[in-house]
Parts: C-alpha cells; sequence; structure tokens
C-alpha cells in the first residue's frame, strides 16, 4: 500500500525537469538561455581545510562548487519548496513511513565514466554513518537500519520508525554520491556526476571548472572559475571592478552603493537564514537556564536588524525555525530587550553580574563583529559585561564554533522542521552547537515525524519552537534575507533561493550570461 500526502511531505516525486533553468522576469531571463562563456563568482565561506568530503562542508563555497557543480544528490527541493529527483526519478513508501522505494535515473556516468547505480547510493549513504565519521547528516542516516539493492536502478530503504519527511533528508547537501569502491579517489580529485568536471582545486583560494559534455542536466556555462573572498567589502570591489560576475552574502550596508552601479544588480530573498549566538551549556555558566535567559533578553532585536540588517530581514525569537517553513509559529508571543527581565534571571540564578567573552569573525556572518558590539553596549544594562574577541575568518568553523563557549554564527535554515532539529537541537548530533538536551524536546521530536495527521503534527513543532525558545542553548535575534549580487550581464530563472545563496548554491547549473 502506498501513502500519498501534500506537496511539502511528498512521498512520491516525479523528477521532470523543474530545476532546470525555468522562465524567468526581465529582458534578459525572456530571451531564454544559451550556452556559452566563464562564470567567475566572488564566494564566501572558503577555508583552506575544505575538500571534496561534503561530511565536511558548512558554507557557500563548498556548496556551489559540490552540491551546486560537481556533484549531484538522490533529492533536491525545488522553487516552490516541494521536493523533485535529481538522481532518483521517484520514491514512494509503505503505509506506515518505514519502507521507502527509489528509482535512480538511468544513463548517468561518473566524470570518470563510471555508470551510476544502487550501489553508489548504498556506500555514499554509509559514509555519514562509519565508525568514527562525525557528519553532521548522521541523524538524518542513522535512522535507516537496512539499504537493499532491489536491482542496478533500484534501493529500498528500512527506517527504524516512520518518518513523513525521508526523502527531504536525502536533498541534504552533506549527502553528495560518490561512486562505489572509489569513494577515497572521488573525495581528493572531485568525481561526481555533476554537471561540472574539476579542473583544478587550491582550497580556500580557487576553484576552476569545465562543463561536463555527458552531465544529465542542461547547463549553460563552459567554464566556472569560484575564487575564495571572505572579506565582504572586498567581494563587493571585485563584483564593482568587473574581477567577477556574481558574488554571495552582501553586507547589508553595501546594498545602495551596488544599487548606484548601472551594470550591476542585487538580489534579495526571503527565507529562513538566521544569525545566532550558540552557548556550550555543558561550560559554566552556560549550563545554567537562567543565565541564558538573561543573555537572550540583553539581545535589542529591533537595534541589531536595524543597523546589521539595516531592514533587509527580521527579528528573531531565539529558535530556528523561520517563516518559510511550513510550521512556523508566527504566533508565538516575541521576546524583547528587557534589561530588568535579565536581571531577574540573574539573580536566579545567584549572581549580580557576569563577564563573557564572545568570539566572533566576518565570517560567521556579514556584520557579525559589529552585531557582538552592539551586544556588548545593550548587555550593560542587565549587568554583564562583554568581551568581544575578534577571531580570524580562515578556520574560524574548525577553531572557534563549537569550541568556543560563546560566539556568532549563522544558519541557513532547512527544507523542513525536523531537519532543522535533527541537525541542530537534537540531543548527541555533531551540529548541535550548543550541545543541548532536552528530554521532552527529544520525544516531540521522535513523534513528529511519523505523525501524518497535519494539526497534530503542528501542535508538535509549536511546543518545540517553545522549549527551544525559552530552554534551549541558542541566542537567535535575527532573521536575514539573501542578498547575493550579480553582473545585469548574467540572468536565469525563477531562484531557489529560500535555502541557500546564490540560486540555493544553484547558480552554475541554473543561470547563464545573457
Amino acid at each position: 500500500m502506498n501513502l500519498k500526502l501534500d506537496r511539502r511531505t511528498l512521498l512520491k516525486a516525479s523528477a521532470a525537469t523543474a530545476l532546470a533553468a525555468g522562465v524567468g522576469t526581465g529582458p534578459a531571463a525572456a530571451a531564454g538561455p544559451k550556452a556559452g562563456g566563464r562564470l567567475r563568482l566572488g564566494l564566501s565561506g572558503g577555508n583552506t581545510t575544505d575538500s571534496w568530503d561534503g561530511r565536511t562542508h558548512s558554507d557557500v563555497f563548498m556548496q556551489v562548487a559540490a552540491q551546486g557543480a560537481v556533484f549531484d544528490r538522490i533529492a533536491e527541493v525545488a522553487a516552490d519548496g516541494s521536493l523533485v529527483g535529481e538522481l532518483a526519478e521517484s520514491w514512494e513508501s509503505s503505509a506506515d513511513l518505514v519502507t521507502w522505494t527509489f528509482n535512480l535515473r538511468k544513463g548517468v556516468e561518473f566524470h570518470n565514466g563510471k555508470s551510476f547505480g544502487a550501489d553508489d547510493v548504498i556506500e555514499s549513504l554509509q559514509l555519514h554513518v562509519a565508525e568514527g565519521a562525525k557528519s553532521p547528516a548522521k541523524p538524518l542516516v542513522e535512522p535507516i537500519v537496512e539499504m537493499k539493492k532491489m536491482n542496478d536502478h533500484q534501493v529500498q530503504f528500512v527506517l527504524n520508525a516512520g518518518n513523513a519527511d525521508f526523502p527531504y533528508l536525502l536533498a541534504d547537501y552533506h549527502i553528495l554520491i560518490h561512486p562505489a569502491g572509489m569513494v577515497d579517489e572521488s573525495i581528493r580529485d572531485g568525481i561526481g556526476t555533476g554537471a561540472y568536471r574539476n579542473l583544478g582545486f587550491d582550497p580556500g583560494v580557487r576553484l576552476e571548472l569545465e562543463r561536463n559534455p555527458n552531465a544529465h542536466k542542461q547547463t549553460w556555462f563552459d567554464e566556472v572559475e569560484a575564487i575564495s573572498i571572505t572579506d565582504p567589502a572586498a567581494r563587493v570591489s571585485a563584483l564593482m571592478t568587473g574581477e567577477v560576475d556574481a558574488i554571495s552574502r552582501i553586507d547589508a550596508k553595501s546594498v545602495r552603493l551596488l544599487d548606484r552601479n548601472p551594470g550591476v544588480e542585487v538580489s534579495e530573498v526571503t527565507g529562513n537564514q538566521h544569525y545566532t549566538f550558540p552557548m556550550i551549556t555543558t561550560a559554566a555558566p552556560f549550563d545554567n537556564n537562567d543565565v541564558r535567559l538573561a543573555l537572550k533578553y540583553l539581545f535589542d532585536r529591533e537595534d541589531l536588524v536595524r543597523k546589521i540588517l539595516l531592514g533587509h530581514g527580521k527579528v528573531g525569537n531565539d529558535h530556528p525555525i523561520g517563516p518559510a517553513n511550513r510550521f512556523y509559529h508566527a504566533d508565538l508571543e516575541q521576546r524583547v530587550y528587557d534589561p530588568e527581565k535579565a536581571k531577574f534571571h540573574l539573580k536566579k540564578a545567584g549572581v549580580d553580574s557576569l563577564q563573557l567573552d564572545l568570539s566572533a569573525s566576518d565570517a560567521a556572518f556579514a556584520g557579525a563583529v559589529d552585531a557582538s558590539q552592539l551586544f556588548q553596549e545593550s548587555a550593560k544594562a542587565g549587568g554583564v559585561s562583554i568581551n568581544v574577541i575578534k577571531e580570524p575568518a580562515d578556520g574560524y568553523w574548525s577553531n572557534v564554533w563549537m569550541k568556543k563557549p560563546f560566539c556568532a554564527c549563522f544558519w541557513s535554515g532547512r527544507a523542513t522542521e525536523d531537519i532543522m532539529f535533527s541537525t541542530a537541537y537534537a540531543a548527541g548530533k555533531p551540529w548541535n552547537d550548543s550541545y543541548w538536551e532536552h528530554e521532552r524536546f527529544n520525544k516531540l521530536l521522535a513523534e513528529a515525524r511519523t505523525e501524518v495527521d497535519e494539526a497534530r503534527r503542528r501542535e508538535l513543532y509549536y511546543e518545540m519552537q517553545v522549549i527551544v525558545r525559552d530552554e534551549g542553548g541558542v541566542a537567535v535575534p535575527m532573521y536575514a534575507n539573501w542578498i547575493d549580487a550579480k553582473s545585469k550581464k548574467l540572468a536565469h530563472g525563477e531562484h531557489l533561493g529560500n535555502v541557500w545563496a546564490l540560486d540555493s548554491a544553484r547558480i552554475c547549473e541554473r543561470w547563464w550570461f545573457a
């Protein structure tokens, strides 16, 4: 028996051409795509520790390079939020949502000529649950208790419990498909089934790609060059001077400058990107929830949205579920700046004042250092003294995040509530960056996965948002729009952009020169 639900909990899907370049707006897009040219990108988030191992990817440089160019995944999220196949053509589930069967695309080749099939899917997923693996996708893959090759182009997964969102999990950007028996070579050299082949990769510096003539998708650029530019002002300068054709993660302060350039176009998409300040809850004083609540009350959210985002976003409410998510709790009482409540919670924690270090870098998000300094000022009224430590951009994600007790961070959000919570808030997961554990929350999370009644599922996710807001280890003071910029010589179809920068990191395969 098969069970079918609405498009956001899609249990059976066809992988038509939804992610090919669509019909966009404006004269350039209306003229239709055309092939040719060398796309030059100035990207944030590059690190000297980068590799083709999807288990290590955490920012836009490697997302554009890997999921958006060199590799494919089993499925991907379309512009309307529905799920479509990438290396899968269709899928269906048993009535209890425990057994899932995926029909894989035929005629696909890896860059080294090897044919794609079920063995590649199984071995690639096993990477994330291998002994010693520290993959952020581990919580998404480990519920699979059996992976069965039905034939060369059909694979079946049996889960430890039903999960209505399971196909969405396989669209996670860490779950790249490698050739079976050649995984080490694939990670070393960048051997995927994607639209572009790796010509040369200098981590943290530059990447060069060429179009894959045997790609199963239609793409337009002949070549792609991606340059790592960690400084937001330097990225803007590179676009303004014509050194690159598009840049990621624009500082809101640069929008007006770019708007005055007749050859440049700013792209702004509202999604689930949120700027955060995780506190490691296993370390004092953050092991005390009253201390965490006090700090949450000392973020002047309206001031941060006004001065850091310059209005290009909205206030956050100390949980990660955003307005683009299906079960976003829009009616949840908004936390506001309140030094007196902060003092109340500090008193409950047994302290009158606090002195804390806060690590920040604009590698965390554009304006993170300025945001930390604004927090430093607003916290004084609650009796908290903040020492802002400006950390180096290179290595921030490996040396600071999840290592320093209090730091700046950003999250893109995720396509479903379950993926976001399972990745960053469930107990013991690799990217639970506050090391938070909450028995009731984890029980609700497991229950919501198997719940198919819409109203009940909403109740569960609403309660989880309340728990995270009031007891979690992460302050979420603001949601930021995705702001990128490009030369007007570039054209594209409808944006995928509520998940990641630069058309959800798909710029290489979806855009073209007008």
